[in-house]
């Protein structure tokens, strides 16, 4: 596989300029922004919504609090902040995933919620503005993500937490290689029947496999300077929850 050099980052299993990606990426979730979560339930058979909710419980949010919810999207983890009185701000790169979400809210009958387009490697917000930070399957997309990470770190107040959701590497035996089978052959094939985008899907699945091993990632965490930083898996590792605290 194709490893990055200072000046390339990977698109998937292909190398390109940090810029490059950064204008891929918009590409991939712009083609699949109004398909984004009927795929997403064809490709975990409605798993990634018990995913959530477990990811929703470890963050505790409470009435009142300011979190937000960075490369947010369509809203799935907004809403269920929400419901608990969390004043959440929704944050994506994506206007077209943002437009999603606001539509999704609209007909849902939620109000409340800020909806607000970022980069999360350059947030506009001051510092200490929040006292949770939450990024669900969005991290692996971002260009240099200890970069992300540090902001992350900046815009929380103190004794503020992070969480994150994100695909890993399952350290079940045979699992891994039945789900990369499963990543290869038919994602892309359902992305192409359902999103009429085959190659996205394929990029999705790439990204998932070359994001980092849940002791590296952890690390990553740590080095953006979160503190008692924890990974919990799920189903051996495939969905991992990170944590860490900024104290």
């Amino acid at each position: 596989m194709n490893e990055p050099s200072r000046d390339t980052v990977n698109f998937g299993d292909t190398l390109v300029t940090p810029e490059e990606k950064t204008r891929r990426v918009g590409g991939v979730f712009t083609s699949v922004a109004r398909s984004y979560d009927v795929m997403n339930d064809l490709m975990s058979g409605g798993m990634h919504r018990l995913w959530k909710d477990r990811f929703v419980a470890r963050v505790k949010p409470r009435a009142g609090e300011h979190i937000l919810d960075m490369a947010g999207g369509t809203g799935d983890i907004a809403f269920r902040m929400a419901r608990r009185a969390a004043l959440v701000t929704v944050s994506d790169i994506n206007p077209d995933m943002l437009s999603v979400g606001m539509d999704r809210a609209t007909k849902r009958g939620i109000s409340g919620l800020v909806w607000q387009q970022e980069n999360a490697e350059t947030l506009s917000f001051v510092d200490a503005s929040f006292d949770a930070y939450t990024i669900a399957f969005g991290i692996r997309n971002v260009t240099e993500i200890p970069k992300a990470l540090r902001e992350a770190h900046r815009v929380l107040r103190f004794g503020g937490r992070f969480f994150c959701l994100e695909f890993s590497t399952t350290e079940w035996p045979g699992f891994g290689e039945v789900y990369e089978k499963y990543g290869d052959r038919l994602i892309p094939k359902i992305g192409k029947i359902v999103a009429k985008d085959e190659n996205s899907y394929r990029y999705l699945v790439e990204s998932i496999r070359r994001f980092p091993k849940m002791p590296e990632f952890q690390a990553m965490i740590g080095s953006a300077g979160f503190m008692q930083t924890r990974v919990e898996p799920i189903l051996g590792g495939l969905v991992a929850i990170h944590s860490g605290w900024k104290i």
